[in-house]
């Protein structure tokens, strides 16, 4: 028998009449599918698609010069310019990682469900590993039709990677894991730096860095020409992204934290997660500030935006999880007052995949040079005017579904595919 302190989910009693010998229980699984579907993740990822509607919104800006690495355009002045730098220190670089954060919570809190019904190990793990597929192929078909930058490929590719390797492992093994992905991505970090500085002091013209106006996939105004752009730019970027390792090291902080319940009895851990989010967005606001700094120009040119990408994406994730944490702290003061406001924002939370594919399919054909063109003449700031509106066109949507109990329809075709024709529960109620 498996030690609770060392929790492994075994096989279940048969149900076909034989009776089975006795078989470990995986404790914590159980324990976290007793307490129902909580506020707080379901809060976190409402609020988080209004940040990566806004991270996202400045890559349809086209027929401008932008970095390698950064979706802003260059030149903008005034108020532009300090939208610009508000979003590098507070939202790009944080808005995936917090998305990839609450992605490994829900693994483990997909799990922990299905052990708690007694689905025996190998099934549970075959489940999910069907899902983070179906999440691959749901992303080739998003960046194919709409959207070049989809990230539900890149986390349904770590996924499978980490729920074949690590799922089960002890959590001294997913801490070790941890750290050598943060010592690796700061180490990256500072090689790019130094790159950068390199690069500045040696090179007379850096206009060969530049991200020429076209060919960008935003910028083609022939739609079969933009789908094969879109999705040549999505394989390159879906396996950058599982190698980059900041999607892996977020993954795994957020099954540790779902293995202890940090999102599901946020009254329990408030002063962990004070502690958390204090050091999480301190740390990620301040590598967020060294990318906004070199984007005015006054670290060095604003075209080498590679060489700060490393360190504030490394941030980024303490950034994401600060946000989470904090996200977790506004659940726990929300108590049990539950208005149409933050059953709105659960109601989007519930409903992330649908919400998040809503957002480009709102995005395209306004933004894009095969659509009305319009991320052309968009300035930075009205540009995340647009997407703001974007996002509450998505919590509308979810509200009313959520009032009709019914699911987002990417939801429940991922169901359908996941575990095929059997009966599925209605949503399960916010506990």
């Amino acid at each position: 028998m498996t030690s609770p302190q060392h929790p492994h989910p075994g096989l279940p009693p048969s149900a076909s009449g034989w009776a089975a010998p006795p078989q470990p229980v995986d404790l914590a699984a159980a324990a976290t599918a007793a307490r129902g579907r909580s506020l707080a993740p379901d809060l976190a990822r409402g609020l988080m698609l209004l940040l990566i509607a806004l991270a996202n919104v400045s890559w349809w800006l086209h027929g401008v010069e932008r970095g390698l690495t950064n979706g802003h355009p260059l030149g903008a002045e005034g108020a532009d310019l300090g939208w610009q730098l508000f979003s590098l220190v507070a939202i790009d670089g944080r808005s995936y990682p917090l998305f990839a954060f609450l992605f490994g919570y829900g693994i483990w809190q997909l799990y922990s469900r299905q052990s708690a019904a007694g689905t025996p190990m190998r099934e549970a793990k075959r489940l999910l590993q069907r899902r983070h597929a179906w999440m691959l192929a749901f992303g080739a078909v998003h960046a194919l039709l709409l959207w070049f930058g989809d990230i539900v490929g890149a986390y349904g590719l770590v996924g499978l990677v980490v729920t074949w390797l690590l799922l089960q492992r002890r959590d001294r093994t997913l801490q070790i894991t941890a750290w050598v992905l943060a010592a690796l991505l700061l180490v990256a970090g500072l090689f790019g730096l130094l790159g950068g500085f390199l690069t500045g002091a040696l090179s007379d013209d850096l206009s060969m860095l530049a991200v020429p106006a076209v060919p960008y996939p935003a910028g083609e105004s022939n739609y079969l020409l933009f789908m094969l752009m879109s999705l040549g730019t999505w394989l390159v970027s879906t396996v950058g992204q599982a190698f980059v390792l900041t999607v892996p090291l977020a993954v795994v902080l957020g099954i540790l934290a779902a293995r202890r319940g940090l999102l599901d009895r946020p009254r329990e851990h408030r002063a962990l997660l004070v502690r958390i989010a204090l050091v999480g967005i301190g740390t990620g606001w301040a590598g967020g500030a060294l990318a906004a700094a070199q984007h005015a120009g006054l670290l060095f040119d604003p075209l080498l935006s590679w060489a700060t990408i490393g360190l504030s994406s490394a941030t980024g994730v303490a950034g994401g999880v600060g946000y989470a944490a904090l996200f977790g702290l506004i659940a726990a003061a929300i108590g049990d007052r539950r208005g149409i406001v933050v059953r709105a924002l659960s109601a989007v939370g519930k409903r992330s995949l649908s919400s998040y594919l809503l957002q480009s399919v709102l995005f395209a054909p306004v933004l894009a040079a095969w659509g009305l063109g319009l991320g052309a003449p968009l300035s930075p700031l009205a540009a995340a005017g647009f997407a703001a509106g974007v996002w509450l066109v998505t919590v509308v949507v979810a509200l009313v579904l959520d009032l009709r109990g019914r699911r987002g329809p990417a939801e429940a075709l991922l169901r359908r595919l996941v575990y095929g024709r059997r009966p599925v529960a209605p949503p399960t109620p916010v506990a």
